[in-house]
C-alpha cells in the first residue's frame, strides 16, 4: 500500500557569491585580470575605474540579497535601496600608501619558434609539392624537446588518410634524414641513442679519436653507458685501459640530450612568473604585501542611477520600464556579488601569506633552508581560523617573491622529521642536508643510501634508508652507481 508522508532534511548548499568567492581564490594573479575582463563584458553594470567626483549619496538600508536576486516582474519594485549606493559606487580592492608608480609594460623579445626555424630550413632543401608535405608532416610531429616519438608507420598512415599521400616508410625515412641534418644539431631523433649519435656525427671529422671512440661508445655499449659499467665497455670495445674511453665520455656528457630547448630557451626565458605576493625584509621586519595587479578598480555604473530614477517618476506601469529595471537589479546584485568576492579574495590571501611568514619567520629573514619547520595545511588553517580546503586553494596556485628568490607557497609546506633532541625537522631541511652531502662527496666513491642514511643519523636525525632514497629521488639525484665519475 502505498502512502505520502513529509520529512525535513538538513541539507548544506553553497551560495552563488560562495562560489564565486571560492572560484575567484584560486585564480592566481597573472589570470585574474582575463577573469575581471570577463566579468566586465557579461556585466554593464560592472565597470572599472573610481570616482573622482563622488555626488551625494542617500541614506538607505541595504538591500535584501535574496528579494533582489528573486524579484517577481509582476509585484511592485522598490529601488530605493539602489539609487547611490556607496558602500559599492566607487571600490578599490587595495590601495597601497605611496604606491603611485605607473604601469609599465614589461618588453618581450621577439622570437622563433622550433617549428618555424625548421619549416625554414625545410624550404632551403628544394624539395618538391609531395616531399614538402611529408617533410611538414614530420616537422609537425617534433615535441618541444626536439624529438619525434610517434612511430613513422602511423606517420605514414597520417599522411594517407588525412592528405591523400600515399607513400612509404622508406620514402618517409629518407625525408627524416634530411631533417636530422637540420639546426640544432640531433633534431628529430627519435630516442637519445640517435640524439646523441647525431651530434657526433657533425663533429666526425674522421681524425678525432675522441668522436670516433664517442660514437662507438654508443652504437656498441649504450645500455652499460648509460649504467656506467665502465669496465664493461673496455672489454666489449677490445680496450685495457680506462683513460682510452674517459675523454670520450667526458665528450658524450657534454652532448644536449634536448636539442628543442636551444631553440625554444629563448622563448623560457621571457615567460614572466608573476607573484601573487611581495615579501620585503625592512631590517628584521618583514612586511607583507599583495602584488599591485590584485588590486582592481572596479565601480558600479552611475549610468544605472538614471533608469531607477525615470521608473521612480513614471506611473510604474510600463511594462518594458519594468523589465528593464528588473534586468538591471539582477545585474547589480552580480556586480555587487563579484566585487565583494574580489575584497574577499585579497583578504583571505594577505591573511594566509601572513600566518606562513608567523610560522617560518626565521626562514623568511635570510633563506636558510634549514630554518624551515615542519608545517602542514591545518597549522595554518588553524592560525587564520579557516577551512583547511581554504588554505590549499591558496596554496596550491600562489607564488610570493622574496629578497632570495620567487616561490610557490606549497614550498613552504613540508612533513616533520623527528631528531634525537626530540624536535621536528622539516622535511625540506633534510633534503638540503642530503643534498650538501652529495655535492661534498668524493665522486669516484659516491655516498650510497644506506651512508647517507648514517651520516644522517650521526647528525640526529632519525630517518630510515627507505626515507632516504625517496627524499634523493625528490631531488633528482641518481643513486651512487650513476654519480660515479672516472
Amino acid at each position: 500500500m502505498q502512502k505520502l508522508s513529509l520529512t525535513q532534511s538538513l541539507q548544506q548548499k553553497l551560495s552563488p557569491q560562495q562560489i564565486q568567492f571560492i572560484k575567484l581564490l584560486q585564480v592566481p594573479t597573472a589570470e585574474l585580470e582575463s577573469r575581471i575582463e570577463e566579468e566586465l563584458e557579461i556585466n554593464p553594470v560592472l565597470e572599472e575605474g573610481n570616482d573622482e567626483e563622488p555626488e551625494p549619496a542617500q541614506e538607505s538600508e541595504p538591500a535584501d540579497e535574496n528579494e533582489s536576486e528573486g524579484a517577481d516582474a509582476n509585484d511592485e519594485i522598490d529601488i530605493q535601496d539602489y539609487l547611490r549606493d556607496d558602500d559599492y559606487n566607487s571600490y578599490k580592492t587595495y590601495n597601497d600608501p605611496g604606491d603611485e608608480e605607473e604601469e609599465r609594460e614589461m618588453p618581450l623579445a621577439t622570437t622563433t619558434s622550433l617549428h618555424e626555424t625548421l619549416m625554414t630550413q625545410l624550404g632551403f632543401l628544394g624539395l618538391n609539392d609531395r616531399q614538402l608535405a611529408i617533410g611538414r608532416q614530420l616537422i609537425g610531429s617534433i615535441e618541444g624537446d626536439g624529438y619525434i616519438r610517434r612511430e613513422l608507420e602511423s606517420i605514414v598512415n597520417d599522411l594517407a588518410f588525412a592528405q591523400g599521400i600515399d607513400t612509404t616508410l622508406d620514402e618517409v625515412e629518407s625525408i627524416l634524414k634530411k631533417i636530422q641534418a637540420f639546426d640544432p644539431a640531433g633534431i628529430a631523433a627519435r630516442n637519445l641513442q640517435e640524439c646523441l649519435l647525431l651530434q657526433l656525427d657533425r663533429m666526425d671529422d674522421g681524425q678525432d679519436v675522441d668522436v670516433i671512440v664517442g660514437k662507438r661508445i654508443i652504437s656498441e655499449c649504450y645500455e652499460e653507458f648509460t649504467k656506467k659499467h665502465y669496465p664493461k665497455i673496455l672489454k666489449k670495445l677490445d680496450l685495457d685501459d680506462e683513460d682510452y674511453i674517459k675523454d670520450a665520455i667526458e665528450l658524450i656528457v657534454r652532448l644536449n640530450p634536448k636539442p628543442g630547448g636551444e631553440v625554444m630557451s629563448g622563448m623560457v626565458k621571457n615567460q614572466y612568473v608573476i607573484p601573487d605576493f611581495l615579501l620585503t625584509n625592512n631590517n628584521g621586519k618583514i612586511d607583507v604585501a599583495l602584488n599591485s595587479r590584485n588590486a582592481p578598480e572596479l565601480r558600479v555604473s552611475r549610468s544605472y542611477n538614471d533608469m531607477f530614477q525615470a521608473y521612480e517618476k513614471s506611473d510604474k506601469k510600463d511594462k518594458k520600464l519594468k523589465e528593464a529595471v528588473s534586468f538591471v537589479k539582477q545585474k547589480l546584485d552580480a556586480a555587487r556579488w563579484f566585487i565583494d568576492a574580489i575584497k574577499q579574495r585579497q583578504q583571505t590571501l594577505l591573511r594566509t601569506m601572513r600566518a606562513i611568514v608567523e610560522f617560518q619567520y626565521d626562514y623568511f629573514l635570510d633563506g636558510d633552508e634549514t630554518k624551515l619547520k615542519p608545517m602542514i595545511l591545518k597549522d595554518i588553517a588553524g592560525m587564520i581560523g579557516m577551512d583547511i580546503s581554504t588554505v590549499s586553494r591558496v596554496a596550491s596556485s600562489k607564488t610570493v617573491q622574496t629578497d632570495f628568490g620567487t616561490f610557490p607557497l606549497k614550498y613552504f609546506f613540508s612533513e616533520g622529521i623527528s631528531t634525537d633532541s626530540g624536535e621536528e625537522a622539516s622535511s625540506r631541511e633534510v633534503k638540503q642536508i642530503i643534498r650538501d652531502f652529495i655535492s661534498q662527496e668524493d665522486k669516484s666513491k659516491p655516498h650510497s643510501d644506506d651512508k647517507l642514511e648514517e651520516l644522517l643519523n650521526a647528525k640526529g636525525y632519525n630517518i630510515a634508508r627507505r626515507t632516504v632514497a625517496k627524499y634523493r629521488e625528490q631531488l633528482n639525484i641518481p643513486v651512487a652507481r650513476l654519480r660515479k665519475e672516472m
